[in-house]
């Protein structure tokens, strides 16, 4: 079986999901070209709770985890199936650690939001795995390497939040504005590490000073690149389908592993 890659999405704004612009092309066009997984296991920025749990259900639900948007979104039906065996897999993988087999949560907007794009036809299978917000970005990284024998059974391990996600200085209005210095600072940065494969101060990102800080005000946007990192196999070839940075302060970058 083909080694499948590992993908981190900047998923940004939730109303990427109805509209049709370069973000959303470059999603469309990933899941035309990587290898069609037999199942997705995708880490988001918005199941972020106090404990490992994956989503253990037949047919996950679609989360409207955000307000304020037109009804449309609300609309959006995305209907995978979820696929019990793979979170079973995922928590043995993952022992000692405890994981909680949830059947309450789905499939949250920051899942949903780039599969409608990258997968339309909502016909592979899909498990969130949720991010313990009690524990360091190291956990989180530890915690991933363990998920690597996935890839070569056929499941694309997927990230999904932003690497710079500041909304304290986000510009909600309908005008295009430059990207504030400090984002494009800390995005370039953390690119140039990524390339160099110099994983470690990925991981401790607060040492990176004042561009750290504004840019991951809260770890949840930031953990899910941690996983893609955890996967990444030794030499591993990346590449950067997605750049760009919304409303001044929401790093859209995304990023292929293999």
């Amino acid at each position: 079986m083909t080694k499948m890659p590992a993908v981190f999405f900047g998923h940004g704004n939730p109303m990427n999901a109805l509209d049709s612009n370069s973000y959303t092309e470059a999603w469309k066009l990933l899941g035309q070209t990587i290898p069609r997984p037999n199942a997705v296991l995708m880490i988001s920025a918005h199941w972020y709770i106090p404990y490992t749990a994956v989503t253990a259900m037949n047919n996950p639900r679609t989360i409207y985890d955000f307000g304020g948007f037109p009804r449309a979104l609300y609309e959006v039906k995305y209907p995978a199936a979820g696929s019990i065996s793979l979170a079973r897999r995922v928590r043995d993988l993952l022992a000692p650690s405890f994981v909680e087999m949830d059947q309450t949560w789905g499939l949250d907007h920051g899942t949903w939001s780039v599969l409608c794009h990258a997968y339309p036809s909502a016909t592979i299978p899909v498990v969130q795995l949720s991010i313990d917000e009690t524990k360091p970005a190291s956990f989180h990284h530890e915690l991933a390497q363990k998920l690597r024998p996935l890839r070569d059974e056929g499941v694309l391990i997927a990230g999904s939040g932003n690497l710079v996600h500041n909304l304290h200085t986000y510009a909600w209005g309908q005008h295009p504005v430059q990207p504030y210095d400090w984002a494009l600072r800390f995005e370039n940065r953390i690119r140039e590490l990524l390339e160099s494969e110099n994983h470690d101060p990925i991981i401790h990102y607060e040492a990176l000073g004042r561009d750290a800080v504004l840019s991951v005000p809260t770890p949840d946007h930031y953990l899910p690149l941690i996983y893609v990192i955890g996967v990444r196999d030794p030499h591993e070839s990346i590449a950067f389908p997605v750049s760009g940075i919304d409303g001044g302060s929401v790093s859209m970058l995304s990023f292929r592993i293999g």
